[in-house]
């Protein structure tokens, strides 16, 4: 019997580490399976009302009781339904803004935990996910019934995921953020504490929570056996609130890059960029899609006529400063379906972990219904070297619809791109790009945008 549920179930692979239970698929239904194992847990999660205020504080994703006849396995207690959440998005992806309120939100979260008598036993920033704009726990099964005098088990996980990362990426470099990447576990402390400058010193909750805790577990692994430390509930909500204010004291100066101010720089009259706009509006109209992403989508201005229409919006680009202004306005103004990431097109999010299966690559999460890819071609074909067929491949991968802008050779922006290039670019033709992509999609519209010869064309995937 119980074979024949696992032939009709699939595991999400991402959530196999955990014993206390796992998520899987049936028949495109995502549900949790919680083993007997996180019963005691479980009861008190509900019971004591943490649940419930988690959930309305926008915090932690709802979920509903599910009949036990789903269940995957024997080892069975509960199986919940839980919120659905169409995109996932890794920390890696991320800008120091989301870092940072993610980071934020798991301390409150553990804050509301101790209060109900319960505690964070998973760190892990691949547990929160940005829902309606706001980070929110995603994994039910992170919290166990606190025992006075433990100390809290994830904090280092903690420190690894969301600390360290920001300590660097705010006192060394922003691109330090993609060691995270790599650290699929979080970044060493060890590794922080050497790559961070003198200067950091200066900031002691940094220097207790990463160098001293750092040093405090090296010495902690020489060690055979070692007496328990003793936490009161007092000591482990003071430790709380000074990660709070180590995170709080991290900032990231917005800089000016190549591309932060890309719609300042731009040579778009002001009647064709109202034209693109408009003619992007028709296209959206036409295909009515469910999920945007916009590939290159600088700081949002185009991903906004999606998501302004109630569309799940991916905004997608490779410049920190552009992702963080996007995230600061999407933020200031309660904006709930457009979401900013990191994403070097050249270089995509792959598929990394045990198996490379715990996280998935971006191709793997799509396709979205529709992709933008407005002022980019001439950017992976000048820049990267990346030929037509490989890029319409690419998107025909990504994307069932395209809404794609090709700049002419003529283009003084794209002039200015070539002048200062070694390379040659003799099949960069408007014919090569219609006969390149053509051979993954049907060229559905052609509009030239006004004032501008440059020209948008709507596709649809083969």
């Amino acid at each position: 019997m119980e074979k024949k549920i696992n032939l009709q179930k699939k595991k999400i692979a991402s959530s196999f580490r955990d014993p206390s239970g796992f998520l899987f698929l049936e028949k495109g239904i995502l549900y949790r399976q919680i083993n007997f194992s996180y019963k005691e847990h479980y009861d008190h999660l509900i019971n004591s009302g943490l649940f419930k205020l988690l959930v309305e504080k926008k915090l932690l994703i709802s979920h509903q009781e599910s009949a036990l006849e789903n269940r995957f396995s024997e080892e069975a207690y509960r199986i919940i339904q839980p919120e659905f959440i169409r995109f996932i998005s890794y920390p890696y992806e991320w800008c120091f803004g989301q870092l940072k309120d993610a980071g934020l939100a798991a301390l409150q979260i553990q804050k509301y935990a101790l209060e109900h008598g319960m505690v964070l036993k998973d760190a892990s920033a691949y547990n929160m996910q940005f829902v309606r704009g706001k980070p929110a726990l995603i994994d039910t099964l992170s919290f166990e019934t606190y025992k006075e005098g433990e100390p809290w088990i994830a904090y280092r996980q903690f420190c690894q995921h969301f600390l360290a990362p920001l300590a660097l990426m705010s006192y060394r470099d922003i691109r330090l953020a993609q060691l995270l990447r790599i650290y699929i576990d979080g970044i060493p402390l060890n590794l922080a504490s050497s790559l961070l400058p003198v200067s950091s010193l200066l900031n002691l909750s940094l220097y207790a929570h990463i160098s001293l805790h750092a040093r405090a577990r090296n010495r902690a692994t020489k060690q055979a056996s070692r007496p328990k430390s003793f936490l009161s509930k007092k000591l482990l909500f003071a430790l709380i609130d000074n990660l709070e204010s180590a995170i709080m004291s991290l900032k990231w100066e917005l800089k000016k890059t190549e591309w932060g101010n890309y719609y300042n720089k731009n040579n778009y009259s002001s009647e064709a960029f109202v034209g693109k706009k408009k003619i992007i509006e028709v296209f959206l109209e036409e295909i009515k899609p469910k999920q945007v992403w916009d590939i290159g989508g600088n700081t949002g201005v185009f991903s906004r006529i999606a998501s302004a229409k109630g569309i799940e919006t991916i905004c997608f680009d490779i410049d920190p400063a552009a992702i963080e202004k996007n995230y600061f306005e999407a933020r200031a103004n309660g904006e709930e379906n457009i979401l900013p990431l990191t994403l070097d097109l050249a270089n995509p999010s792959p598929a990394v972990g045990w198996a490379n299966k715990e996280r998935d690559s971006l191709q793997e999460r799509g396709p979205a219904d529709i992709v933008f890819a407005l002022a980019l071609i001439h950017h992976l074909v000048v820049t990267f070297n990346i030929p037509f067929e490989d890029i319409a491949e690419f998107f025909s991968d990504i994307g069932k619809s395209l809404i794609v802008e090709f700049v002419p050779s003529g283009d003084s922006q794209l002039q200015r791109m070539l002048a200062s290039s070694a390379k040659v670019f003799p099949n960069y033709t408007q014919e090569n790009f219609e006969n390149a992509f053509q051979k993954y999609f049907l060229i559905k519209d052609i509009k030239q945008i006004q004032d501008s010869k440059r020209i948008i064309y709507l596709m649809k995937k083969r």
